[in-house]
C-alpha cells in the first residue's frame, strides 16, 4: 500500500515536466512563425570578384600613343617605362593601380589609371548601390552635381575597411580635382560660355560623359590661373558594377610657351577609359 501511495506523485511530477517542456517548444515555435514576420533577403553582390593587374590592363601599342617620348627611348628603356610602377596596396582585390611617365623632348606625359572594387558591409546594401555612393562623392568633389545620391555612408570607408594604403599620386577625385569646378548643365554641356569663345575651361568644360559604364564624368584641369607651367591633367572617372575606375592623363611642355592640346588630351583619356570598360565587362 505504500508503494501505491507515492504513484500519484509521481505522475503528476512526469505530467507537469511534459508540460512545460511543450510550453516552452509551443512558445519558441510560435514566434519563429508569426504570421507576418518580416523576412530579410541579403542585396545582391556585386559583378566583380577581383580587378585586373593594372600594369598589364592597358596594352603597349596604346602606351606608345599616350607616351610619345617612350617611343625614342632605346629598347630596355622603353620597356621599363611600358613595364609602369604599380601602386602600393595591401589588398589587390579591393584597389589596385599603375602609372607611366615618359620624357619627350618637347613635354613630358604621364598616365596613371585606379580600379577600386567596392563591397558593401550591410547586407540591405547592395555592392553596386555602394560603388554608386563611392562614384557620386567623386562627381561632386569635381565640380557637377548630377549624380543622384546613392544610400546613406556605412561607417568607414570601402577602402579603409580593406586596409589599403593611399596611393600619392590616386588623391581621389577630391585632390586632382580641387581646381574650381566648371558649371555643368543637366546635359552635360557648359554653361559658363559658348565653347571656343573664351578661356580654355569654356571651350573643354568638365561634364558627364554618355555611353561609358554605369555612370562617368571628365574633368578638365587647364594650368592654373598665375602659373608659368603649362601643366594639363584630363581625369576621366566612370563606374561599372561595382568598380569604380580612375584614368588621369596629364602633358608638361618643355617649355612655358608651349600650350598642351587640352582637346587631345581629353579625347585620348576617353578612348582608354572606353577601352578599360570594354575589358572589364568582357
Amino acid at each position: 500500500m505504500r508503494h501505491m501511495a507515492y504513484v500519484p506523485g509521481v505522475a503528476l511530477l512526469a505530467a507537469l515536466v511534459v508540460g512545460c517542456s511543450a510550453g516552452a517548444d509551443s512558445n519558441a515555435n510560435g514566434a519563429d512563425s508569426k504570421a507576418g514576420s518580416p523576412t530579410v533577403t541579403p542585396a545582391p553582390p556585386g559583378k566583380y570578384l577581383t580587378l585586373p593587374a593594372p600594369c598589364r590592363a592597358v596594352p603597349r601599342s596604346t602606351l606608345k600613343d599616350l607616351l610619345p617620348g617612350a617611343a625614342e627611348l632605346p629598347g630596355d628603356q622603353q620597356d621599363k617605362v611600358f613595364r609602369g610602377s604599380a601602386a602600393v596596396t595591401y589588398d589587390t582585390d579591393r584597389k589596385v593601380g599603375c602609372s607611366w611617365k615618359a620624357d619627350g623632348p618637347n613635354a613630358t606625359r604621364s598616365l596613371s589609371i585606379d580600379f577600386e572594387r567596392v563591397v558593401s558591409y550591410d547586407p540591405a546594401v547592395s555592392d553596386d548601390d555602394r560603388a554608386d555612393t563611392v562614384y557620386a562623392k567623386k562627381e561632386k568633389a569635381a565640380g557637377l552635381s548630377s549624380a543622384t545620391p546613392g544610400p546613406p555612408d556605412e561607417k568607414g570607408e570601402a577602402g579603409e575597411k580593406s586596409g589599403t594604403a593611399k596611393d600619392p599620386a590616386d588623391g581621389d577625385a577630391d585632390a586632382t580635382d580641387s581646381a574650381g569646378p566648371s558649371p555643368s548643365g543637366s546635359s552635360g554641356e557648359s554653361t559658363g560660355g559658348a565653347p571656343g569663345s573664351g578661356s580654355p575651361e569654356e571651350a573643354l568644360p568638365s561634364r558627364i560623359l554618355d555611353n561609358l559604364g554605369d555612370a562617368a564624368f571628365l574633368k578638365d584641369l587647364p594650368k592654373k590661373a598665375g602659373s608659368t607651367a603649362q601643366h594639363h591633367t584630363v581625369s576621366v572617372v566612370f563606374r561599372t558594377s561595382n568598380v569604380v575606375v580612375t584614368v588621369r592623363y596629364a602633358e608638361q611642355p618643355a617649355l612655358v610657351t608651349q600650350v598642351p592640346d587640352g582637346k587631345e588630351l581629353q579625347e585620348k583619356a576617353q578612348a582608354l577609359a572606353r577601352k578599360l570598360a570594354e575589358t572589364l565587362s568582357e
